[in-house]
């Protein structure tokens, strides 16, 4: 019988054991298990159902009750059950694609400091506003608002993959006006797995920039590329964008290493 239909004795005996599929007859001097051909239809309609992803015990319900209605059901659940791990697979794979542009992007950045003139498409993002303005502090307050960031992603039921190169907005009225407050965190998100109300976009445009490698740094290099719009006669059109392009922990100074791309959109006058 195990020969026959390509399953091993083993699961023979165990089928036997919780009363699935039990041999026709059993050798009471040897033991040993005899199987009828017919049965043969039994064993492919047990395989065919679990090859559904039934669990062995639903199928001997139903093989036991004959109920078209409870494989229904059952396969239902399980057809459930498929599309939210193909969801969520289709959501890591998206996470890892972007996490490898970001890191091939960082491999062909210019050096720390570089100011170019870049196009960006859309990007959809999930935003909070952490309440904070971390320009008044230092990389452990801005680590206070990722853990803000971090809370409202759970809360929303959202995935934590993406919880990953987190940037911030300072907005364009305050930008203008070179005052420093960014209180707005985000995440770069997928618009077809995340709620239209829960996200935002950042509007495709072109984008002066500048590459910078320190937390500290970007004031002082805002204040460059503000200089630089001046100095082209470039207009402002939209909020300044600090985007993290790679994230590399430093445990020897038990903090978060980034490189960031820091933008403001233009037009040209």
């Amino acid at each position: 019988m195990a020969r026959l239909n390509q399953v091993s004795e083993q699961t023979l005996r165990y089928y036997d054991k919780i009363k699935l599929l039990m041999p026709d007859t059993v050798d009471e001097t040897n033991g040993y298990r005899y199987y009828s051909i017919g049965q043969s239809a039994y064993l492919d309609m047990i395989q065919y159902m679990k090859s559904l992803g039934m669990r062995l015990s639903d199928i001997k319900k139903q093989l036991e009750l004959k109920d078209p209605s409870m494989i229904k059901s059952v396969l239902r659940k399980k057809s459930d059950q498929i599309n939210t791990e193909i969801r969520a697979l289709k959501q890591q794979q998206r996470a890892i694609e972007r996490t490898l542009q970001c890191y091939q992007h960082y491999e062909t950045s210019p050096p720390d400091g570089t100011i170019i003139l870049e196009y960006i498409p859309e990007r959809i993002i999930y935003c909070i506003d952490a309440n904070i303005n971390f320009y008044d502090y230092g990389i452990d307050v801005y680590e206070k608002m990722l853990r803000k960031l971090k809370e409202s992603l759970i809360s929303d039921n959202l995935p934590q993959i993406y919880f990953c190169n987190a940037g911030t907005i300072l907005r364009q009225k305050k930008l203008q006006q070179h005052e420093f407050y960014s209180s707005e965190v985000f995440v770069v998100v997928d618009r077809e797995f995340v709620a239209d109300q829960l996200t935002s976009s950042i509007p495709e445009n072109a984008y002066l920039c500048i590459y910078c490698d320190e937390f500290e740094k970007e004031k002082a290099y805002i204040t460059r590329l503000l200089n630089k719009v001046e100095e082209e006669g470039y207009r402002i059109v939209g909020d300044y964008i600090c985007e993290v392009i790679a994230e590399f922990p430093l445990l020897e100074s038990k903090k978060r290493g980034m490189f960031f791309k820091l933008q403001i959109p233009i037009k040209f006058n």
